[in-house]
């Protein structure tokens, strides 16, 4: 059975490979890679690029995908809606992580870039259901320029710093709301729970994959 990965970066590719190869060994990934489709959303806004979305997951379901996982918290949401009707799950990476967030009183959300910040705050209090969280966003200054720079170390860095620098009575609870950011929990010192998305996104896909 395969899955397919919707990216909006390669950089990706190797993490779900990886966590693959850990985690779920012998589950097939299919990867999708449309950098464009982040840089217009950004630009646009995410239900700009909504039918390219639904078009890319098409294709992959007609070429034996059996679920379809999108990576990019950005536009997340829209691939959840483009899905409705594909005959197979589609799965948003960060769902897992906004319900473990949701649990908390108070949360911290990182970003590199401000276009993850709503989808993300969004997505965490729809978890959440009728609790209300007190939710907080931050965009990690320089982060974003240097990921796009191919500068992947320094990004990691400006997340970990970004993380350590939150005071302990803001947040119970720090998410790292890009899947780029996820290597920066390890990074960082801090002894509150720093919750990122890939390994609980592909638990769940591959899980939805199994049936």
């Amino acid at each position: 059975m395969r899955l397919a990965l919707l990216h909006t970066s390669p950089v990706h590719v190797p993490v779900f490979d990886a966590l693959r190869d850990q985690d779920h060994p012998g589950l097939e990934l299919r990867h999708l890679v449309s950098e464009e489709l982040l840089a217009r959303a950004r630009v646009e806004g995410p239900e700009a690029v909504a039918g390219d979305v639904g078009r890319l997951m098409e294709a992959a379901v007609l070429d034996g995908a059996a679920a379809v996982l999108c990576t990019c918290s950005t536009i997340g949401g829209v691939a959840e809606a483009a899905g409705v009707g594909l005959g197979v799950p589609v799965l948003r990476v960060d769902r897992p992580m906004a319900a473990r967030a949701a649990a908390a009183d108070r949360v911290m959300v990182l970003a590199s870039v401000e276009s993850t910040l709503g989808p993300t705050v969004d997505l965490i209090r729809d978890e959440a259901g009728a609790r209300c969280p007190r939710i907080a966003t931050r965009v990690v200054e320089g982060a974003w320029e240097r990921f796009a720079a191919g500068d992947q170390e320094g990004c990691l860095a400006a997340v970990a710093a970004a993380v350590d620098a939150v005071p302990e009575g803001e947040a119970d609870v720090i998410v790292l709301a890009q899947a780029s950011m996820a290597d920066a929990a390890q990074l960082a010192a801090t002894r509150r729970p720093v919750l990122s998305s890939p390994r609980l996104g592909l638990a769940a896909a591959a899980g939805a994959v199994r049936g």
